[in-house]
């Protein structure tokens, strides 16, 4: 049974986080300081945007499927919150389950049929196109990213997250599989439809899958999306990086630091790294990320098994 504390510390972590990389997210994109006198240009920033989402009326197309959308709006923002139920955050996760690393994986295939959902149910055709490459996208990377899974629970002998970091004890997996961990924050981008792989938010379909969402419905599909990048990268803490582990500082405070390590480059790649293209990264994911998780996997699991 999980503790209230527990669930008002993650539940108080996320939205922090979320906070801080939406915060982050919008002085990147922000346009730069003009020579000419006068006022700067105001920064766009999270609160601003969350007030003018409350009070934007909603969008309506012809013969929209509202419960469709409504599925998977509330999908895209609870699939990540539960994902991260499994995480220890600088102590014990609020579900410590033995079968932790499976039930991480399968929350965040719920963000396929989400935004999936999303497009079909706007009934408009740049939101079902969008959907339909993020669930491209999905078939390219997810293979990779469950290799990368499965040597971290080979490298520790467990698919329960406090095992993985307990078996880090003494060398981070980031060190001794680095290929799976770059491997995982690609799939990270591509899980999260952020920067290089946002192709299904791209602005040759004017948008894409939210293009025709305005008011709340914006706001938590925004809130989703931000929600599945903390969380991805609030998971490489304890499959990678050796959970709270560190000197001088309480667990908690070490895996705080962790998380926006490893956050900041992945909201930086969305204004620094060029779009890929679905149909290339569908080569260079089977071609090129799956032989390289092999030969990782392989490697460790000569190591480790007798």
């Amino acid at each position: 049974m999980a503790e209230p504390g527990a669930v008002l510390g993650l539940a108080a972590a996320l939205a922090a986080l979320i906070w801080g990389a939406a915060a982050f997210d919008a002085r990147l994109g922000s346009p730069p300081r003009s020579r000419h006198p006068g006022p700067p240009p105001q920064q766009p920033g999270p609160l601003r945007e969350v007030a003018r989402l409350l009070v934007q009326q909603r969008r309506l197309t012809l013969l929209p499927d509202a419960l469709l959308t409504r599925i998977g709006l509330l999908t895209l923002l609870l699939a990540p919150v539960l994902a991260a139920a499994v995480l220890p955050l600088g102590g014990a996760p609020v579900v410590d389950l033995d079968v932790g690393v499976v039930w991480f994986n399968a929350m965040e295939v719920c963000v396929w049929p989400a935004l999936w959902l999303i497009g079909w149910g706007a009934n408009s055709v740049y939101p079902l196109i969008g959907g339909y490459r993020y669930v491209v996208q999905g078939l390219a990377y997810e293979l990779p990213h469950m290799f990368a899974l499965i040597t971290v629970a080979l490298g520790a002998g467990s698919l329960r997250m406090t095992g993985i970091v307990q078996a880090q004890h003494d060398l981070w997996y980031a060190v001794w599989m680095p290929v799976a961990f770059l491997v995982y924050l690609v799939s990270a981008l591509a899980m999260a439809f952020w920067g290089p792989m946002g192709q299904p938010l791209g602005r040759d379909l004017a948008g894409g899958v939210p293009a025709e969402l305005a008011g709340a419905d914006r706001l938590l599909f925004l809130a989703g999306r931000y929600a599945v990048l903390v969380v991805a990268a609030a998971a490489a803490v304890p499959l990678f990086l050796g959970g709270g582990a560190g000197p001088l500082l309480p667990a908690w405070a070490w895996t705080l630091v962790k998380t926006v390590a490893v956050l900041v480059p992945l909201v930086v790649a969305k204004h620094r790294l060029p779009a890929v293209r679905m149909d290339r990264f569908m080569d260079f994911s089977w071609m090129v990320l799956i032989p390289l998780m092999l030969a990782q996997l392989l490697v460790v699991g000569i190591v480790v098994l007798p």
